[in-house]
């Protein structure tokens, strides 16, 4: 994430100790728009440069950690369908009968097997790797990747609504900072005219 500023985030008056989330930092409510300014040192235009790059930062992250999450949800099902595959497979081992299966050779085209007792599967690992297992470890690893890529989803959510909350509140400290800044000015703007008359 490039920061066009190297100034520190401004913080608000409580001290509220600045939290994270697996490297993402949680934005700060400004309750108090004037007490914020001053002790950050910025005025209102690098204050509200300061969280709409921020708030651009958040976003970038978004789109990655839902890239991700499509990802994983792409990669779940193929699992258990190779998971369904080997029980299968172990189901009818012993049992002399064949099992004739359709399976895809390349994109769109497919070819039918029989497929007699076998004793080990070939995993696709990926990176053109392919690993010939006993079917019991196919399945204990097929088990494990599954276990695994759903623990993942669940805490890339968990970081997505982290996120989601963090541009919210940006949002809302950014919408505090600008009608604050207006209200300013209509006050400023009362005073000289009351001024001048």
């Amino acid at each position: 994430m490039a920061s066009s500023s190297s100034s520190s985030p401004p913080t608000s008056s409580s001290s509220i100790v600045t939290t994270e989330r697996r490297g993402i930092p949680a934005a700060q409510f400004v309750e108090d728009v004037e007490t914020y300014l001053s002790q950050s040192g910025f005025d209102v235009n690098s204050a509200l440069a300061f969280l709409q790059e921020r708030l651009q930062q958040y976003k970038l992250v978004e789109m990655k950690l839902l890239a991700q999450q499509r990802d994983l949800q792409a990669k779940i099902p193929d699992i258990e369908k190779c998971l369904d595959v080997v029980v299968t497979l172990q189901a009818k081992k012993g049992t002399g009968e064949a099992l004739i299966a359709d399976f895809e050779v390349s994109e769109g085209i497919y070819s039918r097997a029989r497929i007699e007792d076998t004793e080990s599967v070939c995993l696709w690992l990926g990176a053109n790797v392919m690993l010939e297992y006993s079917c019991e470890e196919a399945t204990a690893l097929l088990e494990k990747n599954l276990e695994n890529a759903k623990s993942s989803l669940e805490v890339l959510i968990a970081d997505l609504q982290f996120l989601r909350d963090q541009v919210t509140i940006t949002q809302v400290t950014i919408a505090r900072v600008y009608n604050w800044d207006v209200h300013q000015r209509r006050i400023r703007q009362a005073a000289a005219a009351s001024k001048d008359s």
